[in-house]
């Protein structure tokens, strides 16, 4: 499918729209290689011109910490891609906007401005002190995924032996206390344990910012059916993501086949570019094209998306599915390359039989809505403090 095949009716209902992408990892090209997000570029997948044409107006942009770097310069490197995004914040005004609440967000799209709200992706970034936590919020942090690839000292990871079962007592300090900031919890990357555990801890909502379902990709990264069903029980909303290795079981297995030619590949990229991880990954995009090309690696279409939505939506309900791409951190799958193919999600819904409401409540209604829903959380349990 080509731009030329969104229908009159998609392109009505989509650029009318709140389209909100609850993760993305463009803050990586911003703190590396200093990229300006005015200029549309052949690499990587977000920019202002992308998401304009996209029709996305609003992303979470998020500050991913590496499980290699842990302590205070996990701390330091999540506020230097902060103070990265604030840059081109600053720089572009007249195109972007800073929103730390879901007001914010639709003042932002009533004045034409995209609205970029900021995530933690990894918890060790708060360094196991909840002071650190207040300030990243202070600071405009809205929500936190707790854990990467690997445990923290407090949550246990999808991708890493158990080594809590779950969360630790000071585990549910961290989601007690962002409730009371107002922060969405975010379960994407936590093990089954931890989800549970965090449903039990949270007074508010909770979020899977960029999850798939695992009734179609076993992977451990993605939601079961009961999960999907817990989670909307309680409120929150998965995010189905774009990742192929998430999206398609064909690729999983395919990738997993590989996996000493591709670890391999990783070593080789790696000491290319060493730790620039936005350079890294694009490099490991090229090389898991090269081997679809080559046919070592099946292509993912992008209707998988729509699959992974379908599925979701029947298991929780309408209003509790939304979108969370993984761009500039994942590999694509294609007709789905960057920010600027978002319309096709709306005309993939329109063809398997989604009305208008549901459609704008999945692009980003629903997103919307949970983060209102904690932030009112927040005010209550502020409001009950002596």
């Amino acid at each position: 499918m080509c731009a030329d095949e969104i229908s009159s009716r998609a392109r009505q209902i989509h650029f009318s729209s709140l389209v909100f992408d609850a993760h993305a990892d463009t803050p990586q090209r911003l703190f590396f290689d200093q990229f300006d997000l005015a200029n549309r570029d052949a690499e990587g997948c977000v920019d202002i011109p992308r998401l304009r044409e996209g029709g996305v107006g609003a992303i979470f942009f998020a500050l991913w910490v590496p499980v290699e770097i842990t302590g205070r310069a996990a701390t330091q490197r999540a506020r230097g891609l902060l103070d990265a995004v604030l840059k081109q914040i600053e720089i572009h005004s007249d195109a972007l906007a800073l929103c730390v609440s879901s007001k914010e967000v639709m003042s932002a799209q009533a004045k034409n401005r995209i609205a970029i709200l900021l995530g933690i992706e990894g918890g060790h970034a708060i360094d196991n002190d909840l002071e650190i936590l207040r300030k990243f919020q202070a600071q405009g942090v809205r929500y936190m995924t707790l854990t990467h690839n690997a445990a923290t000292e407090w949550a246990d990871s999808s991708n890493d032996a158990p080594r809590h079962n779950g969360l630790t007592d000071f585990g549910k300090q961290v989601i007690r206390e962002m409730n009371r900031l107002g922060m969405l919890v975010d379960i994407s990357h936590v093990s089954d344990s931890t989800f549970y555990d965090v449903l039990d801890t949270s007074r508010a909502p909770v979020i899977a910012s960029h999850s798939c379902c695992r009734a179609l990709c076993d992977a451990p990264r993605n939601l079961d059916d009961a999960m999907i069903k817990a989670l909307a029980s309680r409120g929150g909303v998965i995010h189905v993501t774009f990742h192929d290795g998430f999206l398609s079981q064909e690729y999983a297995n395919a990738n997993r086949a590989l996996a000493s030619e591709i670890a391999s590949h990783e070593k080789e990229v790696g000491q290319k570019f060493g730790d620039n991880e936005a350079r890294n990954l694009m490099g490991l995009q090229r090389l898991s094209n090269e081997s679809i090309r080559a046919g070592k690696l099946p292509q993912v279409s992008w209707e998988k998306i729509i699959d992974h939505i379908d599925h979701a939506a029947g298991i929780a309900g309408l209003d509790h599915v939304g979108v969370g791409s993984d761009f500039d951190g994942a590999f694509m799958p294609s007709g789905m390359e960057d920010a600027s193919k978002f319309p096709f999600i709306t005309e993939g819904l329109i063809k398997r039989g989604y009305g208008e409401t549901d459609i704008r409540n999945i692009l980003g209604e629903n997103t919307l809505r949970v983060m209102a829903e904690a932030e009112e959380v927040g005010h209550l349990l502020n409001s009950e403090k002596p």
